[in-house]
C-alpha cells in the first residue's frame, strides 16, 4: 500500500476532473469567479467523503497499523504498541511500551520507513499536519491542473474561431 497511490491519487483524479469542467463551464459562460468558488467547494466535499464516509482513511490506518503490528512481531517485542495519531488522523505513527533507549531509537529508525507513515516518535507531542488537509491539498492541485487544462482548452478554441476559410 502506498499512500500517494491510495489517497491522494483519487483524490487529484477527482478535483482534475471538477477543475477541468468549472473551468470549461466558467470561461464558456464568463462566470468564472462563480465557477471556481462551486468547483473548489465541489473538491473539498469529494476529498471529505472519499476521506470519510467513503471509508479511505479508515482502510489507510488498518493497513498502516496492521504492517506495524506486523514488524513488532517479527522482532518479537509483544509489548510495545504503534498507532497513529487521531484526532484528527495523522500519518504520524504513535509507538508506547517498555523498551531501552537504543530499542527506541532503532524502532523510531524503523517504523518512519513504514509505507504511508511520516514519522513515528515516542511521545503524543506534535501530532503532525491531518490526513485530511494533505489530501485537501492534492485535490486543490488536481483542481488547478484541472483549471489549466480547460483554459488551454478555451484558447485553443477562442485561436481556431478566428479563422474562417
Amino acid at each position: 500500500m502506498t499512500t500517494l497511490l491510495h489517497d491522494f491519487w483519487p483524490v487529484f483524479v477527482a478535483g482534475l476532473l471538477i477543475g477541468g469542467l468549472a473551468g470549461t463551464i466558467g470561461l464558456y459562460r464568463h462566470k468564472l469567479a462563480l465557477a471556481l468558488a462551486i468547483g473548489v467547494a465541489l473538491s473539498i466535499a469529494a476529498t471529505w467523503i472519499w476521506h470519510g464516509p467513503a471509508g479511505a482513511a479508515d482502510h489507510f490506518a488498518r493497513t498502516a497499523e496492521r504492517q506495524a503490528r506486523e514488524a513488532l512481531d517479527h522482532y518479537e517485542m509483544t509489548k510495545v504498541t504503534a498507532h497513529l495519531h487521531r484526532g484528527p488522523l495523522t500519518r504520524r505513527l504513535i509507538l508506547s511500551g517498555p523498551a531501552d533507549d537504543w530499542q527506541r531509537g532503532e524502532l523510531v529508525r524503523l517504523f518512519s520507513q513504514v509505507p504511508g507513515v511520516s514519522s513515528a516518535t515516542w511521545s503524543d507531542d506534535d501530532p503532525g499536519l491531518p490526513l485530511l488537509v494533505e489530501e485537501v491539498a492534492g485535490a486543490l492541485a488536481g483542481f488547478l491542473l484541472g483549471l489549466l487544462v480547460a483554459y488551454l482548452v478555451q484558447l485553443r478554441r477562442r485561436y481556431n474561431a478566428q479563422w474562417t476559410w
